[in-house]
């Protein structure tokens, strides 16, 4: 589903609902389409969460995981939406009660440096021998998206499936590999590509 670039914003749907996310230079020649969840308010996290709960009710979840700090409300509205009462988080700061965190590296589109995902040990036994569902708001390049599977399954979970509100462009499905096929998404976004004129292009990867 291809938006709409409308001077320095691209128009997208989400699911059932709309939003305009801000254009953002990340590299000399590209930029993406922003989605910060915590800034589309409280009923667009709820919807969204309800609508993505629908596409993994099939998978039989036992329990939620997501990414701090953008993915924590949506990990709230699809645990409501699925009936569950529990989910965990996956950290990216040092905290107290983490100073005997299990670590897995990661870095991210976002981000200017690499750095851990971080999962408090007394929380083991949330995930252990469960059937997990990832969240997140977006899967870009999939690098975080793969150290929270890899940190998922260290610590003896199963995922099942991988929630996102959007997907963008295309290398997360080679970071990925195999657990690409787990990924379900309300919607998706291109990469943009700085034309010489100003103007940009939207990437949605190779034959687009």
């Amino acid at each position: 589903m291809t938006g709409v670039v409308a001077g320095d914003t691209y128009s997208v749907t989400v699911g059932s609902q709309v939003v305009d996310l801000p254009l953002v230079q990340v590299a000399p020649q590209v930029s993406i389409a922003l989605l910060i969840c915590v800034d589309h308010g409280v009923r667009f996290a709820e919807t969204a969460g309800r609508e993505l709960a629908r596409q993994l009710e099939p998978f039989d979840v036992e329990i939620v995981a997501s990414v701090a700090t953008m993915g924590i409300p949506l990990a709230i509205e699809v645990t409501r939406a699925l009936g569950l009462d529990d989910y965990v988080i996956l950290h990216k700061t040092p905290k107290i009660h983490l100073a005997d965190a299990i670590a897995e590296p990661v870095r991210s589109i976002t981000t200017d440096r690499d750095q851990h995902l971080l999962f408090d040990r007394a929380r083991r036994r949330a995930i252990d021998g469960r059937r997990v569902a990832i969240v997140d708001d977006v899967i870009s390049t999939g690098g975080s998206s793969k150290a929270a599977l890899n940190l998922i399954r260290r610590i003896g979970g199963q995922p099942v499936a991988f929630g996102a509100l959007l997907t963008e462009g295309w290398l997360w499905r080679s970071a990925l590999g195999e657990d690409a096929t787990k990924v379900h998404a309300l919607g998706s976004i291109p990469l943009f590509r700085h034309r010489s004129d100003g103007s940009l292009e939207q990437d949605w990867g190779p034959g687009s």
